[in-house]
């Protein structure tokens, strides 16, 4: 008499994969998704400031270039503007960064005390290694910006005809925020074309208001 019972080695019996076993391959999945985000989100961050860096030195440099055509004067201007502008995001990001670790550690501490000690503990040490660091964040801002003011001044620097030089530092700041503006699109998911087309034109527009504007108080004499 044959047992109506499957059997183990039957092909079409298959062992459940446990509740446990679930939960891990689901928690392993979040964490690498999670990780992809979180870099994402840095090397956008990083993106945007150096398209700052380089848009407001090229300014700099072509307002101080529109009334004063020496390439010292010119290159100490990107410089200081490379100086300032670098610390300035550093302090900002820090500052800010700094904000949101403080709120991100009081509400640890308020589920610490809401909850019990025992699986909130192991879930605790995980979100402490996500939290925050504002001290890199300060370091990647200024190297992000230091990077995109070096673009123009590099350009500017060897050149000491000043036509040539204003027009080889726009051919280079050019190309940089095509490419800026490219790898913006790329890492938020944008359509490339007009976001490249945006931060040229914004870029743009940027060194041509400073240079008419510091132009135009250069020539009244004030």
């Amino acid at each position: 008499m044959e047992s109506n019972q499957p059997s183990l080695h039957d092909p079409k019996f298959t062992v459940p994969i446990s509740d446990v076993e679930q939960q891990a391959n689901q928690l392993e999945l979040e964490t690498k998704e999670f990780d992809y985000t979180k870099r994402s989100q840095w090397l956008r961050a990083a993106v945007l400031g150096a398209n700052d860096g380089l848009v407001s030195t090229a300014s700099l440099m072509m307002g101080v270039g529109a009334v004063k055509r020496d390439i010292k004067a010119m290159i100490l201007t990107g410089f200081a503007g490379l100086v300032a502008g670098a610390c300035s995001m550093a302090i900002g990001e820090f500052v800010s960064v700094y904000s949101q670790l403080d709120i991100e550690v009081a509400q640890l501490k308020r589920d610490k005390r809401r909850v019990g000690s025992g699986e909130r503990k192991e879930k605790e040490e995980g979100e402490k290694e996500n939290l925050p660091n504002p001290v890199q964040a300060a370091a990647a801002s200024a190297l992000a910006f230091s990077v995109g003011a070096m673009v123009p001044l590099l350009a500017a620097s060897f050149i000491k005809e000043y036509k040539v030089r204003v027009g080889v530092m726009i051919s280079a700041v050019t190309v940089a925020l095509i490419v800026f503006g490219w790898l913006g699109a790329v890492l938020g998911k944008a359509p490339s074309f007009r976001s490249s087309m945006r931060v040229l034109i914004g870029g743009w527009l940027a060194m041509a208001i400073t240079f008419g504007l510091t132009k135009i108080i250069g020539s009244s004499g004030l």
